[in-house]
């Protein structure tokens, strides 16, 4: 096994705790779905989210998800003029078979215009 980036972004269309926990769950979930990848591959997550986003912490959705022995930390987003708000970030580090080449990188929603060049 090889150890992987996986990244991925969801924007949020309100800042709420409620709204958080569904939006960056579905993200958590998708990247695992379409890696082929369980819990026990993850090795750790940063979360970064927009300085406009203040309702909770995005790693509290991957603790009710039962990502419970995983080191998970969060960061503030750069606040550039112009970014793409209400943004949630991902990046994890995970164990997997899989190249490089064919991680599929997760961008959900609105925040797929942040990385066109990816396919979704």
């Amino acid at each position: 096994m090889a150890v992987r980036a996986v990244r991925g972004a969801v924007q949020l269309e309100r800042d709420e705790a409620g709204h958080m926990d569904e939006q960056v769950s579905e993200l958590l979930t998708a990247i695992l779905k379409r890696n082929a990848l369980t819990t026990d591959d993850l090795i750790s997550i940063w979360f970064t989210a927009t300085p406009d986003l203040h309702s909770d912490f995005p790693a509290a959705a991957a603790r009710k998800l039962g990502i419970v022995d995983v080191p998970l930390i969060c960061a503030q987003e750069l606040d550039v003029a112009g970014a793409m708000p209400r943004v949630v970030r991902v990046l994890a580090h995970v164990e997997s078979g899989l190249p490089r080449t064919e991680i599929a990188h997760v961008y959900l929603g609105a925040a797929a215009a942040l990385r066109k060049d990816i396919a979704q």
